[in-house]
């Protein structure tokens, strides 16, 4: 049976697996969806706290010291402005000569969101790009990078410094491993029903591997034999190669609507699953 290639129709008769952590899973089914996919949640992140809190208190407790917050992730702008409200205070509210920087659309949009704009985003979703076009010399400036606690890359702190920069990276919150694969997940597997997996991550590719690995075994590998790996960016697409062997699709730009047209792209010309 074939379906049409219409808008809003790239992706009927799809299923896809979407990797997400949980409370982030929304927009990109909804995109998804839109697109014409029946959407799998696979939440390969649970977010949390750091395991201390400390090292980030203590940075805004002396943000009048620091020119520059550079934010890689939402998640990251969601602790801060939240740690800050415990202080009685807010990025809305920060003292007038810190300025943000944002990596990406969502983080802009949640700085958007909460009243503090970011004051340069970078023109492609990804951090080397923040390198390059930021905004003013380096030399002398005191950078607050709020970051996962494990498993983010430490580019931006290395460049900055390198560049004259005096830099402050601490952890704003954590992304840590589901116990299990939710059923739905587990008998999409197990069927072999899905034509796409998609990550927009290093973590989830990680987590994802960690988790399939658990529910079968050592042929875990198998499960996604004929399944399109999608993933959002450069640095994930190293960590699919490193861990799945391959990658199918980029996204580009490196965002959910990337990611998306990344997997229409990528199953343009396969044929449809026999469904059980």
């Amino acid at each position: 049976m074939e379906f049409p290639h219409s808008p809003g129709a790239e992706l009927a008769g799809r299923t896809v697996v979407v990797t997400r952590a949980e409370t982030q899973l929304g927009e990109a089914r909804r995109l998804f969806e839109r697109a014409g996919a029946g959407v799998i949640d696979l939440p390969a992140l649970v977010i949390g706290p750091p395991d201390l809190w400390g090292p980030l208190d203590d940075a805004l407790a002396e943000l009048d010291q620091f020119h520059w917050i550079i934010f890689s992730s939402a998640n990251g702008v969601e602790a801060v402005d939240q740690r800050l409200a415990r202080q009685g205070g807010s990025l809305a509210r920060r003292p007038g000569g810190l300025r943000l920087a944002a990596v990406g659309r969502k983080t802009a949009q949640r700085l958007e969101t909460l009243g503090a704009p970011a004051d340069f985003v970078p023109p492609a979703f990804v951090a080397d790009s923040l390198i390059e076009h930021f905004p003013v010399s380096a030399w002398g400036q005191r950078l607050l990078l709020p970051r996962v606690q494990s498993g983010g890359r430490t580019l931006l702190a290395e460049a900055f410094s390198e560049a004259g920069a005096r830099v402050v990276e601490v952890a704003a919150y954590e992304s840590r491993c589901p116990s299990a694969l939710p059923s739905p997940a587990l008998l999409a597997l197990e069927r072999r029903s899905i034509d796409a997996i998609t990550f927009s991550s290093g973590k989830t590719v990680d987590h994802t591997c960690r988790l399939l690995a658990a529910s079968f075994g050592e042929a875990w590998m198998e499960h996604l034999a004929g399944v399109r790996v999608i993933s959002i960016g450069p640095q994930t697409s190293r960590r699919c190669r490193e861990r799945l062997g391959r990658v199918d699709g980029e996204a580009d730009p490196h965002d959910l609507e990337g990611l998306v047209a990344a997997c229409v792209r990528a199953l343009r010309d396969g044929p449809l699953r026999d469904r059980p």
